[in-house]
C-alpha cells in the first residue's frame, strides 16, 4: 500500500511540477520575448506573436518535463506507465505540429508584406507544406496509438495508393499543380491572364492549392482546378503590365486602285511638311529621273517617319510599317509598335486617335481605304 501511495504521490507531484512549469514559461518566458520582438526592428518576430507560434511553444516545456521524469515516478512495465507515456507523446507531436502551422502562416505573411512579392501564390506553398506535416502528425499519432513503427505505417500505405488515387484524384493532380504553379511562378494574384479554350479573360483573384479564382472583365467568377493552368495553353499579361509597354499591331487597307505614282503637284505639296521633305529627298537618289515614287511608298516611308516623333511611342523597340500580301480586299499596310503605356484605357484611345491620325492622312497621297461595296 505504502508504495502505491509512494507512486499516487509522485504522479501527483509531477502533475503539479508540469502544470508550474506551464504557467512559469506563460507568464516569464512568453513576456520576455514578447519584450525583445517589441524592441527589435524585425517585423517577422511580430508575426511569431500574432500567430501564436511562441505562445504555443511554451506547451512544450511541461510535455519534456513529464517526459523526463515520468520513469522516475511509474515503473516502465506499468499500464499507467504506457498510457502517460503514449498521452505525453502524442501531446507533444500535436503541440509540435501546430507550432508548424503557426511557423507557416508567420513566413507566408512576412513574405508577402514586401510589395516585390505580394503576388506570389504563397498561401498555395504554405498549404502544401501545411498537408505534409498534417500527414506526418497523423503517422505518427496513429503509430502512438498502435505501437508500431512509423515507417511500417507508410509502407502500409503504399498498398493502398492506387485506392487513393482513384477516389483523391482531383485533390492530388489540383496539389501537384499548385506546388508547379507555385515554384515556377506561372500565376500571381493580380495577374490578368486569358485561356481561350475556357472562354476565360479577366484577372486572377485568388490562387490556392487547389483551385484559381479568376474576375472575368464581364464581371463574372470563373473558378478552376489549379492542374487546368498546368495541362491548358493560357496567356499571361504580367510582363506586359511590368514593363509598361504594350504592342499596337493593327493594318489600313489601301484600295489598291489608288496606287499610283505621285505627281509634281504632290511631291511639291509634301515637300512643304518638313517631316516628308527627308523622305521623298532619299528617294529622289534612289529612282531614276524619269520615274516617281509610287504615293503608298512615300507614304509608308513618311509614316514611319512620323511615328518615330510620337513621344508616346517606344522608339527603342520594334517599329515596323510594312505592306503585307495583297489580298481580295485591299493591300494591308501594317503598323507595329510599342507604346509607354500599358494602362487599359489610354491605350486604347492612344492606338485609336493613332489610327484616326494616320486614315486621315491617307488623301495627302492620293490614297484610299478600301471599302467593299
Amino acid at each position: 500500500m505504502r508504495d502505491i501511495f509512494g507512486i499516487y504521490r509522485g504522479l501527483a507531484v509531477l502533475i503539479a511540477l508540469s502544470a508550474l512549469a506551464l504557467i512559469v514559461a506563460r507568464h516569464l518566458l512568453f513576456p520576455f520575448f514578447k519584450k525583445i520582438a517589441q524592441k527589435s526592428k524585425n517585423k517577422f518576430d511580430d508575426l511569431l506573436l500574432k500567430y501564436r507560434t511562441v505562445e504555443r511553444a511554451v506547451h512544450l516545456v511541461p510535455a519534456i518535463i513529464f517526459y523526463v521524469l515520468l520513469p522516475h515516478v511509474l515503473p516502465k512495465e506499468s499500464i499507467l506507465f504506457q498510457l502517460l507515456f503514449t498521452f505525453n507523446n502524442i501531446y507533444f507531436i500535436v503541440i509540435s505540429f501546430l507550432i508548424f502551422d503557426s511557423f507557416l502562416h508567420a513566413c507566408a505573411s512576412h513574405i508577402l508584406s514586401k510589395s516585390h512579392k505580394q503576388g506570389l501564390p504563397i498561401q498555395g506553398v504554405r498549404q502544401a507544406l501545411f498537408l505534409v506535416g498534417l500527414l506526418f502528425c497523423t503517422i505518427l499519432v496513429i503509430s502512438q496509438l498502435t505501437g508500431k513503427s512509423p515507417v511500417i505505417l507508410l509502407s502500409g500505405l503504399g498498398a493502398l495508393a492506387t485506392v487513393f488515387m482513384l477516389i483523391f484524384r482531383d485533390s492530388i493532380l489540383g496539389f501537384t499543380a499548385g506546388v508547379q504553379i507555385a515554384s515556377l511562378d506561372l500565376v500571381r494574384t493580380g495577374d490578368w491572364i486569358e485561356i481561350p479554350k475556357e472562354g476565360i479573360n479577366g484577372t486572377v483573384q485568388s490562387v490556392t492549392l487547389t483551385s484559381i479564382r479568376i474576375i472575368n472583365w464581364d464581371n463574372t467568377v470563373s473558378i478552376l482546378p489549379a492542374y487546368s493552368l498546368v495541362s491548358t495553353p493560357f496567356k499571361n499579361w504580367r510582363l506586359m503590365e511590368e514593363s509598361g509597354r504594350r504592342r499596337i499591331q493593327r493594318s489600313l487597307l489601301i484600295d489598291a486602285r489608288s496606287l499610283a505614282p505621285l505627281s509634281e503637284e504632290q511631291i511639291k505639296h509634301l515637300n512643304n511638311n518638313p517631316l516628308y521633305r527627308p523622305v521623298l529627298e532619299n528617294l529622289a537618289s534612289t529612282f531614276p529621273k524619269d520615274e516617281k515614287p509610287l504615293n503608298l511608298t512615300v507614304f509608308r516611308l513618311c509614316v514611319d517617319a512620323f511615328l518615330r516623333t510620337i513621344p508616346e511611342i517606344d522608339t527603342s523597340r520594334t517599329l515596323i510599317v510594312r505592306e503585307l500580301e495583297s489580298k481580295s480586299y485591299g493591300i494591308p499596310l501594317e503598323i507595329y509598335l510599342f507604346t509607354t503605356t500599358s494602362k487599359w484605357i489610354p491605350y486604347e484611345n492612344f492606338s485609336s486617335t493613332l489610327i484616326d491620325r494616320l486614315m486621315a492622312r491617307l488623301p495627302e497621297f492620293g490614297l484610299t481605304l478600301y471599302q467593299r461595296p
